[in-house]
């Protein structure tokens, strides 16, 4: 085919719709093996910041940018599209406040690449969606062009597996699973993916790579949701859940640790389950076991923020006009991504008891536009005299530039949700699990 050996020569022009933490690292792996790429966001100020080769994200340093040069051209001009080969799209699927899926962006991402459709492309769909997304959805708006899948364009689905800031692994390490309409559009699909990670793992169809990503995911969620829930019980019965962890953890066989926590966060644990439980109904099929799993995980923020006003009145204090510290925005340690942070969360309903409530992050020194929340916060300093005007201090992120013993010896009180305390039992006045 004429479009696999313009990938196998580094002649493919690559497209990447969406410059976020998924499309960004894309881009750099593609520039790195030397192909040509366009990437496409509807956000001026990072086009802006881009093109000058700097990085908005900060896991990603800025020399990875310019180290890709003239490779890489950063635009908000869609009508571009049309001199792409391969078109990558790795845009946004929220929920809406229904907790339905708001496919707003893949769908219109995708009337914008049929305008601009050409004979010969590869159009590929990253985003973690529900099973039918690629052939049921996208494939009849790409057809109105007047082109059809499989014959005139190529069409697949590869759900992207970024962890942003793991050590571990990258885009290029991770394998990639790939699924195409049919046998030449995974055929291409897997040729371009080749050429930029170490491993593809082709599949049978793109609905089996749409519900791969949702079965990894959904797996979290339901073990994450089991420890919190066990998090809860263990503490009505003065059992440490962190240190039944640990010893559960010594069995060589037959046991994965997972941890509980505030709540869910990044884009894909709190949000995947839910596209699949909206698909189900349209089969009359209830995920009774997975929507259980998400009510417990969601309800976390509330359940921290009740452990805090317990923790206060003990101290004769009212959550009412209460000093609160937030340590910790982003829903991982050490990385700047505030999507779905359940810190987030915790903030709004500790302001909806009237507290005045304050945060610090390292990693977010101000609080960016959200589509939830509007608030308008700056980072405080981490000193020893910023912790003690607090009335209480909740850990949410164990960011490693916290340090346990300073923030123990400076605080009026502490609401651990992460295990950073880790000798509270020496200071069960003053530090409290939640």
């Amino acid at each position: 085919m004429e479009l696999i050996e313009k990938i196998k020569s580094k002649k493919s022009h690559i497209g990447i719709i969406g410059l976020g933490y998924v499309g960004l690292p894309l881009v750099i792996e593609f520039c790195k093996a030397g192909f040509q790429v366009t990437g496409f966001d509807i956000d001026q100020e990072k086009v802006t910041l881009l093109s000058q080769g700097k990085s908005y994200i900060k896991h990603i340093d800025s020399s990875r940018i310019t180290d890709a040069g003239s490779r890489f051209t950063p635009t908000t001009d869609f009508s571009m599209l049309s001199a792409m080969d391969c078109i990558i799209i790795c845009v946004p699927t929220p929920l809406n406040k229904y907790r339905e899926p708001d496919m707003s962006y893949v769908f219109n991402t995708t009337k914008t690449i049929a305008r601009n459709l050409r004979k010969g492309q590869l159009i590929v769909l990253e985003s973690t969606t529900y099973p039918g997304t690629t052939d049921e959805d996208m494939r009849p708006m790409l057809e109105e062009s007047g082109l059809k899948a499989g014959e005139d364009f190529y069409l697949a689905f590869s759900p992207e597996r970024e962890d942003p800031n793991n050590k571990g692994f990258s885009t290029r390490t991770i394998p990639k699973v790939v699924g195409g309409y049919t046998n030449n559009c995974l055929t291409v699909a897997q040729a371009l993916y080749d050429s930029v990670v170490v491993k593809t793992v082709p599949v049978s169809s793109t609905r089996v790579a749409e519900a791969t990503k949702l079965l990894e995911n959904i797996y979290r969620s339901v073990n994450i949701a089991m420890v919190n829930e066990l998090k809860m019980l263990f503490d009505r019965m003065g059992i440490d859940v962190w240190e039944v962890i640990e010893a559960a953890k010594t069995k060589p066989f037959g046991f994965q640790a997972f941890y509980p926590g505030p709540g869910l966060g990044g884009h894909c644990i709190p949000i995947d389950p839910f596209y699949l439980t909206w698909k189900a109904r349209e089969y009359e099929f209830s995920t009774r076991f997975i929507e259980l799993a998400g009510e417990i995980n969601t309800n976390m923020p509330y359940y921290v923020v009740q452990k805090t006003v317990e923790a206060l009145n003990e101290k004769g204090k009212s959550i009412k006009g209460a000093k609160i510290l937030i340590l910790g925005l982003s829903y991982k340690k050490d990385i700047d991504d505030t999507r779905e942070s359940p810190s987030l969360k915790i903030m709004e309903l500790l302001g909806e008891k009237d507290a005045h409530v304050d945060y610090n992050d390292p990693y977010i020194p101000v609080l960016p536009k959200m589509r939830k929340y509007s608030f308008n916060n700056s980072s405080v300093p981490l000193h020893a005299e910023t912790l003690a005007k607090y009335d209480a201090v909740v850990i949410a992120t164990e960011h490693a530039d916290y340090d346990p013993d300073f923030i123990l010896k400076n605080s009026k009180l502490i609401v651990d949700t992460r295990n950073l305390i880790k000798n509270h039992t020496n200071h069960s006045d003053k530090v409290k699990r939640a």
